[in-house]
């Protein structure tokens, strides 16, 4: 099946980027280089990157995937991983090659994302490999992207080949539609019963290369806590509000308070369930309550983030040319939940209003029930 043959479900459209101003469909593409040519970075810091990163979901708690690919110009590195958790079941397959010239090129192993329209629909594919798991899925964006930065980009003055973080992209919801086999069980998804969400960032990335390319400086594997869940009329990404396309609202809102009371599990400190107090920028306060579906986590020290649980990958570092490698664990019991944790993506039925729909908590594990322990402002157990 190509690309032309998924176009007629498509209900995408070319309306609705004046809304996304200075974005446009062309920054999808993992090609930003700004001011310089493509293949001239411009920066000389060997922690440049380009990535994407998506969560596709089920609403029943038994499919949870997370891919992700990256690029790294000055390091001559690209990489792409796949993680599948079907009813506790946990797979990965991580793919590394050289980069190259050829920056439309995002294929990377078995790992074959494709973009059918910039800013509002992708294919991701996963072909057959020896770790069991596969997939094919049309993805299509239901809410505004908007352009962000961090302080101290280029744009403002910062010296060439300055090291900074900094990092620029957007975020949205989607939904999905497609198949996903594991080890011959092949689970369908439609519109209606998925979920998920994907950002788009490039920059200076933390943690890029592992330690060798951080001197001096502690490695996180993340934020302590973030959140994407998606209402019919409330859509919360990390500390925004997003809008679906068309909402005469412009550009996004804000989140300026988040107060969470969590319970995790005894034995390994893994969150369990939870109920957090957002303030919207509105004055408006909204109460949603997070419980995990069963073992449904993607552990993302398996997509590189703090180290794979093997053989400590970092993302960025080099690997080899052409290659190729997975895991399988499972996550049902808590000795390996307890070996994975880290960055981890819970995936949650969450309630607010009245309403019931499911998303994803994820917390930098065990920080986070260290911070309610501490009594961190805004961090509390849950009686």
């Amino acid at each position: 099946m190509s690309i032309d043959d998924l176009k007629p479900t498509l209900t995408i459209s070319d309306e609705h980027f004046d809304e996304q101003f200075p974005l446009a469909p062309i920054d999808d593409y993992m090609i930003h280089q700004t001011p310089d040519p493509i293949r001239v970075a411009w920066s000389t810091d060997p922690r440049i990157y380009e990535r994407f990163w998506v969560i596709c979901h089920d609403h029943k708690g038994e499919l949870l995937l997370v891919t992700g690919l990256s690029f790294y110009p000055n390091l001559d590195t690209a990489e792409a991983y796949a993680i599948v958790n079907l009813r506790g079941g946990h797979f990965s397959v991580r793919a590394f090659r050289r980069l190259g010239a050829d920056r439309m090129n995002m294929e990377v192993g078995p790992i074959k994302p494709a973009i059918v329209r910039g800013m509002r629909a992708w294919r991701y594919v996963l072909e057959d490999n020896e770790w069991g798991i596969s997939y094919d899925l049309l993805w299509q964006d239901t809410h505004r992207q908007v352009y962000h930065s961090t302080p101290g980009s280029i744009a403002e003055g910062l010296p060439r080949g300055r090291r900074a973080d900094i990092t620029a992209g957007f975020e949205g919801f989607g939904v999905a539609e497609g198949w996903v086999k594991v080890n011959g069980e092949r689970i369908e998804l439609s519109r209606d019963s998925s979920g998920g969400t994907r950002d788009r960032h490039w920059g200076v990335g933390r943690g890029v290369g592992g330690p060798a390319l951080q001197p001096g400086r502690k490695l996180h594997a993340g934020w302590i806590g973030g959140n994407w869940v998606s209402f019919k009329e409330l859509a919360i990404w990390g500390n925004t509000v997003l809008y679906r396309f068309g909402d005469a609202r412009p550009q996004m809102g804000r989140i300026v308070k988040t107060e969470r009371r969590l319970r995790f599990e005894s034995d390994t400190q893994i969150f369990l369930e939870g109920v957090i107090d957002y303030t919207l920028d509105t004055g408006e306060v909204k109460t949603l309550r997070y419980r995990r579906l069963g073992f449904q986590t993607a552990y993302m020290r398996c997509g590189m983030y703090g180290g794979t649980p093997d053989k400590g990958i970092h993302q960025g570092q080099y690997v080899g040319d052409n290659v190729v490698e997975g895991d399988h664990y499972d996550v049902t019991k808590p000795e390996v939940r307890r070996r994975l944790m880290g960055l981890d993506e819970h995936h949650c039925e969450i309630t607010c209003d009245g309403e019931t729909t499911t998303g994803i908590l994820q917390p930098l594990e065990p920080d986070a029930y260290n911070a309610c322990a501490r009594g961190r402002p805004g961090w509390k157990f849950l009686d």
